[in-house]
Formats: C-alpha cells, sequence, structure tokens
C-alpha cells in the first residue's frame, strides 16, 4: 500500500511539474492568430460582450494575462496597397505582449479622401486585403481618423499601436497625442524603404513603361485613359524595342561565337606552341652539336678504325723464352750401328776439311 501510494504520489507530482511547463511556455510563446484557415472577422459581426470593461496595465499585459483575457491591442491606417511595410507593422503589434488579441481599423474611402488623398484600392478592397493578414484577429470597417475614449471604450481597447513618429492630420501635431497621454500608447517600429507612396512614385516615375506593359496584356486605351495618338505612339516604341532587341541578340550570339573561336583559336596556338617545342627539342636532341646522332657516329667511326687496325700488343708484355735446339737430322743410313760411330765432337769445318783432303 504505501509504495502503491508513494508511486501515485510521485505520478501526480510529475503531472503539476508537466502542468507549470506546459504554462510557463504558454507565457513565453506569442499567441498566434485564430484565423489562420479563414479572413479575420470584422467587428461589426461579432457579438457584443457582457463582462464589464477593465483595461489591464502594462505591467499586467508585460507578465502574461490569462488565456481568457488576451491584452486587446488596436491598430490602425488606410493599408492601400497591402505590403510588406504594413504586414510587419502589423507583426510587431501582435507580438507587443504574450497573450495579444490585434483589433485593426481601416479607415473608409471617405475620410481617407478627406484627410489624406485618393488611393489606389477602394475601401472593401482594402478591407479584405488586412482581413487576411495572419497576425490579424479582428477587424473594424469605417475606423474613426482620431480615437475617442466612446470607441476605445467600445472595442474594449487596452493599447493602441504605431509608429512613434507624431501623425499629422486633422490639424493636429500628433492625433495620437491624447493616447500617450493616457498611457495607452505602444509604439511600432516602421519598416524603412516601403510604402504605399513608395510604390505609387515607382509607377509614376516609370508611367511609359507600365502603359506599354498593360497594354500588351490587352487592356484597352480606354482603360488606361490614353489618348489615339499616345496609343500609336506607345505600339511604335514597342516595336522598335523588339527590333533594339532582336539586334542586341544578335550581338550577344555574335560575341559569343567570336569569343569561342577566339578560345578555340588560342588553345590551336598553345598546342602547336608546345607541339612545336617538343619537335624542337626532339631534333636538338637527335642532331644537335651534342646530340645522339654525333655519339652514334664517333662510336660506329671508332670500330671501324679499330676493325682496320688492331691493336699493338702492349710493351710491357713478358720477353719469350728461348726456344730448345730443334733435335740433329739424320738420315736412315746414318743410325748408329755397332760396326760406325761417327767421331766425338767433329765440328762441321773439320768434317768439310777432311772431305775436301778425299
Amino acid at each position: 500500500m504505501e509504495a502503491h501510494s508513494s508511486g501515485l504520489g510521485r505520478k501526480r507530482k510529475r503531472e503539476e511539474l508537466n502542468g507549470e511547463m506546459e504554462a510557463e511556455c504558454f507565457r513565453k510563446l506569442p499567441r498566434r492568430t485564430l484565423g489562420l484557415t479563414e479572413p479575420a472577422p470584422f467587428a461589426d459581426e461579432l457579438l457584443a460582450a457582457k463582462t464589464p470593461y477593465v483595461r489591464v496595465s502594462m505591467e499586467e499585459a508585460r507578465r502574461g494575462t490569462p488565456e481568457g483575457r488576451p491584452v486587446r491591442v488596436y491598430a490602425d491606417g488606410i493599408f492601400d496597397m497591402f505590403h510588406s511595410g504594413h504586414a510587419r507593422a502589423l507583426m510587431q503589434a501582435k507580438c507587443l505582449f504574450p497573450n495579444t488579441h490585434l483589433i485593426v481599423g481601416v479607415c473608409s474611402d471617405d475620410l481617407t479622401h478627406k484627410f489624406k488623398g485618393f488611393t489606389v484600392m477602394n475601401e472593401d478592397e482594402r478591407y479584405d486585403a488586412v482581413s487576411h493578414c495572419r497576425y490579424v484577429d479582428e477587424v473594424v470597417r469605417n475606423a474613426p481618423w482620431t480615437l475617442t475614449p466612446e470607441f476605445l471604450a467600445e472595442h474594449r481597447i487596452d493599447f493602441v499601436a504605431h509608429d512613434d513618429i507624431p501623425y499629422i492630420s486633422a490639424g493636429s501635431d500628433d492625433v495620437y497625442k491624447h493616447i500617450k497621454e493616457a498611457g495607452m500608447f505602444a509604439p511600432t517600429q516602421r519598416t524603412e524603404g516601403i510604402s504605399t507612396s513608395d510604390v505609387i512614385t515607382r509607377i509614376v516615375r516609370d508611367y511609359d513603361v507600365y502603359v506599354r506593359r498593360n497594354l500588351q496584356r490587352g487592356y484597352t486605351a480606354k482603360e488606361l485613359n490614353v489618348s489615339f495618338i499616345n496609343e500609336k505612339k506607345y505600339h511604335l516604341q514597342e516595336h522598335v524595342d523588339k527590333v533594339k532587341q532582336k539586334v542586341r541578340d544578335v550581338e550577344e550570339k555574335s560575341k559569343e561565337f567570336v569569343q569561342k573561336v577566339e578560345e578555340k583559336g588560342i588553345d590551336l596556338i598553345q598546342k602547336w606552341e608546345e607541339k612545336s617545342r617538343e619537335f624542337i627539342g626532339n631534333f636538338l636532341q637527335m642532331f644537335g652539336p651534342d646530340g645522339a646522332l654525333k655519339h652514334m657516329l664517333k662510336e660506329g667511326k671508332g670500330r671501324m678504325l679499330q676493325a682496320i687496325s688492331p691493336r699493338q700488343s702492349p710493351s710491357s708484355s713478358p720477353v719469350r723464352e728461348e726456344r730448345s735446339p730443334s733435335p740433329t737430322f739424320r738420315l736412315p743410313f746414318f743410325t748408329s750401328s755397332p760396326f760406325f760411330s761417327p767421331p766425338p765432337h767433329h765440328s762441321s769445318a773439320h768434317c768439310t776439311g777432311k772431305d775436301e783432303d778425299d
């Protein structure tokens, strides 16, 4: 029983520890938007909350609020030609606190044209573009130009997010001044180099290019508000550009061909030089002053001379020994016999004289 109870105790402690770890991870990770599979809902289509509205402080918001009570952050704008600068600003607003519900207000065409100027996209297109941003949880259509306490209370807003640059409009040096004084302002960073005005400036700067582009894509001169003469001019420019492009293509291909021929010529010259050096080296090695042919001729000449006149015996050769005297020649009838024997030690001269006497 004790072992069983101790096992249950360890299991309960482990489950509590896991729960604390999961809660800690939940507090640290930012809460993701709810509308990842469908656009964010419009505020006028949602049911009004019945609980009393009590704002949270900045410290409570940064520390993390309960899951059922997210920090309601409001960000407003025109959002004409929705681009990455808009998306980055909304992403910063969504990530201000661990548990954030982002409400985005989009001004109508009437207010925008009155206080800022003409827009490229109409209000419905701008509402729809914002509702499809992944960071947005709720969209307020026909948002006010200046935020009033009644509007903040109606939408139960805790903080207002915007870049910290004073927004001069509607006869005010900064339309967010009273929000900053109330401690409800949460600054974001503006993305440099991208804005709706920048995009429009690019289009106006390259107006002719974009008009010709749309004429190519099938738009009529009437739809583009282009006169008949300008339409013909753009078509002529298009044909001229096509001819120029063909000429440039031919020039590029010619350059590539000449470059390939030059490369091949250089390779052939290099190979010819290598073979020439190899041939000259072999020729000099065979027929040069110290070449193999000279050594062969010298060796052949020496062999011929040796064959014609053989070598003399060396002077230091040993002296031949004196030959033993040859045996005396005797006729057969002068053989020794018991009846005749020559006198001993008779010289040849003595014998000759005796014969003469005889």
